[in-house]
C-alpha cells in the first residue's frame, strides 16, 4: 500500500510539474519523457522562470536549476526530487535534489557563545538620514583635506627641486623629496591604523556611523598606498606585518585586494596566495559591516579568482581551486583538496609546480634590489620627469618662470590644445610600439616548461612583461571588435586561423604571459577572461601554455589554467571552473564551480545562424566594422577631449598659483575629479539620447548591438573613487540607475546602468557585479534585473540579467545567479550556480564574532 500510495503522489507530481511546464512555454502538453532542451527547445531562461513557478507552490518540491540540467525530463525530475525529499530537515522546505551536496563543509568551531547577543540599535528613518548625511559629508572633507596637504606637499617639493642646480643636483633632490613622500604615503596608513583602530577583533558595526568612518578612513588610506605596486615581492608581505598580520616565513601573495582587517589574518609558513583573491576580513551585511577571522596553516595553496569570507580557515599542506570560495564557516582540514563554490571536497591537485629553492637570503636581496630600484631610479625619474616637463615645455615653464612676462590668457587654449595631444597620441602611438617590441625581447630570458625560483632575474623579467602586455587602455580601444584579434596577435597570442566574427574578444582579457595563449579558430570569448599559464608554489614558477579549443564560447569572468580539459566546440558558462582532469570536454556546455555538463546550445541561441555564414556575414561584418571603427574614434575624442580638459585646468591652475598659492592644488585635484565624474556621466547619457535602456533580443550583427557596444567602452574607471561613500548611489543615479536610499557600494560594477534596478538600503559588496545582458556565440540577450529593498550581494557576486530578487535577500559570496532567477524575499541564496542555502543561516558562525552588537565598535576598534 505504501509503495501504491508513493506511486500515485509521485505521478501526480509528474502531472502538475508538465502541467506548469506547458504553461510557461505555451505548448498544449508536454510529455514526461521528453528532453528540456533537445525535444522541447527550452532554453536557460524558460527553465528559470518554470523553477520559480514551482517555488511559489507550497506543497511542490522545489528544483534549481542545476537539478534542471542534470535530470532534464520531468519524470526523472521527479524521481530525483522525491528520492532527495526524506532528506530534508525537518520543518524546512525542499531545496533541490542537489542542494544537500552543496556546502557541507565543516564549520569552524565557534568560540564564544550568542545567547546573550543584544539587538542592534534601531534608528529612526530621520537618524538614519542625518547618519547618511553626516557620514558623507566627512568623507569629503576628509578629501578635500587629503588634496590640501597633497597641494602643499607638491608645492613645497617642486619649489625645491627648482632651487637646484645642475642634472645631478636636480636628481639628488627628486630621490630626496620622491623617497620621503613615498616613505610618508607607506607610514601613514600604518600609523593611522594603529592610531585609529588599534587591533581589529571580531564583531560587526552599522555602515555610515562613527566607528565605520574609522574603517574607512583606513580601508581609503589602504587602498591609495603605493606599496601595492609591491604586491608580489617580499616587502608587500613585510608592509602587512606591520598592519598586524600574523604572516610565517617564506609566505607569496600575489593578489591586489589588499586585506583590510589584518589583525585577523593568520597565514602560516610557504603559503602562495594567487591573483585576484579576496581575504578581506571583513564583508557587509543587511547594512552592518562584520569582522572575522582568516586563518590559513602552512603551505596552504589559494588558487586565483577566489574568495576567503570571514570566519574561514585552512589546515597545513589544503589546497582550494581556481574559482572557489569558502562560506563563512567553512574549514578545510590538514591536507585536503577542496574546490566550488561554496567549496567540497576534491582530488584534484593544484599545486603544479615544483618547489625550488628560495630562501631568505634571497627574498631578502630581492626586496632590497626593489629598493634600489625604486629610490634609485624609478623615483628620481618619475619626479625628476615631471619637473623636466614643468621647465622645458613652454606652455607651462613660461608660466613658471617669475622672470618671464606672464603669458597670455588668449594662449591658454591653443597651448592646452597642443599639450594634450602629443601626449594623449604620443601615448597611444609609442605604447603600441612598445607592447609589440620590448615584451618580445624579455620573454627570451624565460623559457617555458622550466622551474625557475620566485625573486630572481628570470622572476623579474616574468612580471615586467605581464605588467606590459595587460595595460588595459589597448584591450578597452581594441575589444569588441575585428580588430582586438591584430593587437592581441601583436603582443604574441597565437590565434590560429581566425573565424572572424567582430566580436571575438571583449575589452578585458589577461594573462601572465600573452607568448603562451593558444585560442582555437571560430572561438569566441566575453569579458573577464584570465588565462592562468603560469603556475606558481611559495618559492617556484614555471610557464605553461595554454590552449583553448576551436569553436568554444566563453563566457564573462572565467579564469582558464594551463592544462584546462577542454576541447573543441565546447561553451564555458559565465564564472565556470575550468576542469584540470578527467577527459576532455568536447561538444558540450559547463556551467557552473564545480562544474557539470550542460547542453551546448539551444534553439533561441541558434535562431541567428544565418547571419554567421556565407554573404551574410560578409556584408554584416563588413557593416560591423565601419561602425566599430567609428565607435573607436568617438571614444578617442572622448577620452582626448577630457585629457585637454583636465591640461587647460592645469595651465590655468599654474597661472593662478603665483596669486592664490599651494591652495591651487588642491582645487585642480578636486575639480579634476568634479568634472571626470561629471564628464563620463554625460558622455554615457548622450550615447542613448538620455533614454533608459529596452529587453531585447538579436543578433550581434544587428545595429542595435554595435550601438550597445558603444556604450560599453565609455570609461568608467572613476567609479571606484566613490566605493563606500554616499556619492556612489548619486553617480549610479546620475548614470541612469533605478536606486534607492541609503544603498551601501562597497565595489559592485553594473554594466547596463538603466536595466537595473536596486532598491532602499541594499549592501553591495566588493567585486560583486549586476550584469543585464548575455551574449553567447551570435546571439546577444539583456533584460531588467531587480533587487528589492535591504538585499546583499556577498564578496564576487555575480548577478544575471532577467533576476528579481525580494527584500532582504541574500546571495552569498563568489555565488552566480543565473539568468531569470526569482529569488524570495528574506531568502539566503549561494553557490555557482546559486540554489536556496537556507541551512547556511544556522550554521554556527565560527570563531570570534562579538557576542554584543551594541559593544561591537569596541570590540572591533580597540
Amino acid at each position: 500500500m505504501v509503495e501504491q500510495s508513493s506511486e500515485v503522489h509521485i505521478a501526480e507530481t509528474e502531472r502538475r510539474f508538465a502541467e506548469a511546464l506547458a504553461d510557461v512555454t505555451g505548448a498544449e502538453r508536454v510529455p514526461v519523457d521528453s528532453h528540456f532542451f533537445t525535444d522541447l527547445g527550452a532554453n536557460s531562461l524558460v527553465m528559470a522562470q518554470f523553477c520559480a513557478r514551482l517555488r511559489k507552490t507550497a506543497d511542490l518540491p522545489s528544483p534549481s536549476m542545476k537539478d534542471i540540467y542534470r535530470y532534464p525530463t520531468i519524470r526523472s525530475l521527479t524521481a530525483a526530487l522525491e528520492q532527495a525529499a526524506p532528506a530534508a530537515p525537518a520543518g524546512a522546505a525542499s531545496t533541490g535534489a542537489v542542494n544537500a551536496e552543496v556546502a557541507t563543509a565543516p564549520a569552524a568551531p565557534a568560540t564564544r557563545t550568542h545567547s546573550a547577543r543584544k539587538a542592534p540599535l534601531v534608528l529612526t528613518e530621520r537618524g538614519k538620514r542625518l547618519c547618511h548625511l553626516l557620514c558623507g559629508t566627512f568623507q569629503l572633507v576628509v578629501f578635500l583635506g587629503y588634496s590640501l596637504v597633497s597641494g602643499f606637499a607638491t608645492a613645497a617639493g617642486y619649489e625645491w627641486i627648482a632651487a637646484g642646480s645642475g642634472l645631478a643636483d636636480v636628481y639628488l633632490r627628486s630621490l630626496v623629496f620622491g623617497g620621503i613622500g613615498f616613505l610618508v604615503l607607506c607610514a601613514f596608513p600604518v600609523a593611522a591604523k594603529w592610531l585609529l583602530v588599534g587591533r581589529w577583533k571580531p564583531g560587526e558595526f552599522p555602515v555610515w556611523g562613527l566607528t565605520y568612518l574609522r574603517f574607512w578612513l583606513v580601508k581609503v588610506l589602504l587602498h591609495a598606498n603605493p606599496m601595492i605596486f609591491l604586491v608580489g615581492t617580499p616587502l608587500y608581505v613585510l608592509y602587512l606585518r606591520a598592519l598586524g598580520a600574523r604572516i610565517g616565513k617564506g609566505v607569496t601573495i600575489l593578489s591586489h585586494s589588499v586585506p583590510v582587517c589584518t589583525d585577523l589574518l593568520t597565514i602560516g609558513a610557504g603559503t602562495v596566495i594567487r591573483k585576484d583573491s579576496f581575504l578581506l576580513g571583513y564583508r557587509a551585511h543587511a547594512g552592518r559591516i562584520q569582522t572575522g577571522r582568516i586563518t590559513l596553516g602552512r603551505d596552504v595553496y589559494i588558487g586565483e579568482k577566489t574568495v576567503l569570507d570571514i570566519d574561514t580557515a585552512m589546515g597545513d599542506g589544503a589546497q582550494l581551486g581556481h574559482a572557489s570560495a569558502l562560506h563563512r564557516g567553512q574549514a578545510v582540514p590538514d591536507g585536503e583538496h577542496w574546490h566550488g563554490s561554496p567549496a567540497e571536497p576534491t582530488q584534484t591537485d593544484y599545486l603544479r609546480v615544483a618547489p625550488a629553492r628560495c630562501g631568505t637570503a634571497r627574498r631578502a636581496w630581492f626586496g632590497l634590489g626593489t629598493l634600489l630600484q625604486l629610490f634609485l631610479v624609478a623615483i628620481p625619474l618619475t619626479v625628476g620627469g615631471v619637473y623636466m616637463l614643468f621647465t622645458e615645455v613652454p606652455a607651462i615653464g613660461s608660466r613658471l618662470d617669475p622672470q618671464l612676462a606672464p603669458l597670455k590668457r588668449s594662449e591658454l587654449v591653443p597651448d592646452a590644445l597642443e599639450l594634450s595631444l602629443v601626449l594623449f597620441f604620443g601615448f597611444v602611438v609609442l605604447g603600441l610600439v612598445a607592447l609589440c617590441t620590448v615584451p618580445r625581447l624579455l620573454a627570451l630570458a624565460v623559457k617555458p616548461g622550466r622551474v625557475y625560483p620566485l625573486y630572481g632575474f628570470h622572476y623579474a623579467v616574468h612580471r615586467a612583461t605581464a605588467r606590459m602586455t595587460n595595460i588595459k587602455f589597448f584591450a578597452w580601444l581594441f575589444g569588441d571588435s575585428s580588430y582586438i584579434v591584430h593587437y592581441l596577435r601583436g603582443i604574441g597570442y597565437d590565434l590560429s586561423r581566425v573565424e572572424q566574427t567582430g566580436s571575438n574578444f571583449g575589452t578585458e582579457v589577461q594573462h601572465e604571459t600573452p607568448f603562451l595563449v593558444s585560442v582555437g579558430s571560430g572561438t569566441m570569448v566575453a569579458d573577464g577572461l584570465s588565462v592562468l599559464n603560469a603556475d606558481y608554489s611559495s618559492t617556484s614558477f614555471r610557464l605553461a601554455p595554454a590552449s583553448i579549443g576551436p569553436r568554444n564560447f566563453l563566457g564573462n569572468n572565467i579564469a582558464y589554467p594551463a592544462g584546462g580539459r577542454t576541447g573543441a566546440n565546447c561553451l564555458l558558462a559565465t564564472k565556470v571552473m575550468v576542469p584540470l582532469d578527467g577527459e576532455i570536454r568536447e561538444n558540450v556546455g559547463l556551467l557552473g564551480s564545480p562544474c557539470f555538463e550542460i547542453p551546448r546550445s539551444v534553439e533561441r541561441d541558434a535562431r541567428f545562424d544565418d547571419l554567421r555564414t556565407g554573404d551574410a556575414l560578409h556584408r554584416s561584418l563588413a557593416g560591423k566594422n565601419r561602425y566599430n571603427l567609428r565607435s573607436m574614434a568617438v571614444m578617442l575624442g572622448a577620452r582626448w577631449l577630457h585629457t585637454f580638459a583636465l591640461t587647460l585646468f592645469g595651465l590655468a591652475s599654474v597661472d593662478l598659483y603665483g596669486v592664490l598659492g599651494h591652495v591651487v592644488i588642491a582645487g585642480y585635484l578636486a575639480l579634476t575629479l568634479a568634472f571626470s565624474t561629471l564628464y563620463f556621466v554625460l558622455v554615457e547619457r548622450c550615447i542613448p539620447r538620455f533614454r533608459a535602456l529596452r529587453p531585447r533580443l538579436c543578433s550581434i550583427y544587428d545595429p542595435y548591438f554595435w550601438w550597445h557596444e558603444r556604450l560599453w567602452k565609455v570609461p568608467d574607471h572613476y567609479l571606484n573613487l566613490f566605493n563606500g561613500t554616499p556619492f556612489k548611489a548619486l553617480v549610479w543615479r546620475l548614470l541612469g540607475v533605478r536606486i534607492g536610499r541609503r544603498v551601501f557600494d562597497d565595489g559592485c560594477y553594473l554594466t547596463e546602468r538603466t536595466l537595473t534596478t536596486i532598491g532602499d538600503e541594499c549592501t553591495l559588496n566588493a567585486g560583486s557585479k549586476i550584469q543585464c545582458h548575455s551574449q553567447e556565440d551570435g546571439t546577444f540577450k539583456s533584460d531588467r534585473s531587480t533587487l528589492g529593498a535591504g538585499c546583499t550581494l556577498g564578496v564576487g557576486a555575480h548577478v544575471h540579467y532577467g533576476v528579481t530578487m525580494g527584500d532582504g535577500a541574500v546571495l552569498a559570496p563568489d555565488s552566480f545567479l543565473m539568468k531569470g532567477e526569482e529569488v524570495p524575499p528574506d531568502a539566503r541564496w549561494g553557490g555557482n550556480p546559486a540554489v536556496d542555502m537556507p541551512e547556511a543561516g544556522s550554521r554556527p558562525h565560527g570563531t570570534g564574532r562579538a557576542t554584543s552588537t551594541a559593544n561591537a565598535p569596541a570590540a572591533t576598534a580597540s
